[in-house]
């Protein structure tokens, strides 16, 4: 069974994703949802999301990995508890931290061009969850500044990253390298 997918490949002829294709979306779409519940409680506490959105895009390519991103963002902004902390709606996405949330979809996109450009080696898919992460830290600060201005004042851009983004660079860096370990080990047998 196949179903035709409308994005287009470079000759303009459309895509198909298959029954395997639709199974592995949905299963790496869960695994954000995991991971999203799993709470670390650090010295700054975190989740397991960022680490989902890279483990699934290196795992399934930028297209379908795209896609699992963007299932993972409907289901939460419909009100399925997918976020962390078991929470849901557009409510979330729209709050001051939803920025990062909706940066997974821009992670997603930037390690799908960067893969479409140069491939899908190890070193190619480290240098892409790295531009990625930087991009969801660039679209989640300003969202976060924007919302933070209108609800509570104007905030300085290295008080925002202050709150925002220092504090989880070296775990996200943990969460890369974990992620690009199991791609690595992986990625086989998921293309068998």
């Amino acid at each position: 069974m196949s179903v035709r997918y409308t994005g287009m490949n470079e000759h303009g002829a459309g895509r198909k994703i298959d029954t395997k294709d639709i199974t592995m979306i949905a299963v790496c779409t869960a695994i954000m949802a995991i991971c999203s519940w799993i709470f670390i409680p650090a010295t700054v506490p975190f989740t397991m999301q960022t680490f989902g959105v890279f483990l699934c895009v290196g795992l399934l390519g930028g297209r379908r990995g795209t896609l699992a991103v963007s299932v993972y963002l409907l289901l939460g902004a419909v009100g399925l508890p997918v976020f962390s902390g078991f929470t849901g709606g557009i409510g979330h996405l729209f709050g001051a931290t939803g920025g990062y949330i909706i940066g997974f979809l821009f992670s997603a996109l930037v390690m799908w061009l960067i893969e479409h450009l140069h491939g899908r080696s190890m070193k190619t898919l480290v240098l892409s969850m790295i531009a990625g992460l930087i991009t969801c830290y660039a679209f989640g600060t300003v969202w976060f500044m924007l919302v933070y201005a209108k609800d509570s004042g104007s905030v300085g851009l290295m008080t925002a990253l202050g709150w925002c983004v220092f504090p989880y660079v070296i775990p996200d860096a943990v969460k890369i390298a974990l992620a690009t370990a199991l791609t690595r080990r992986l990625r086989p047998l998921i293309s068998q």
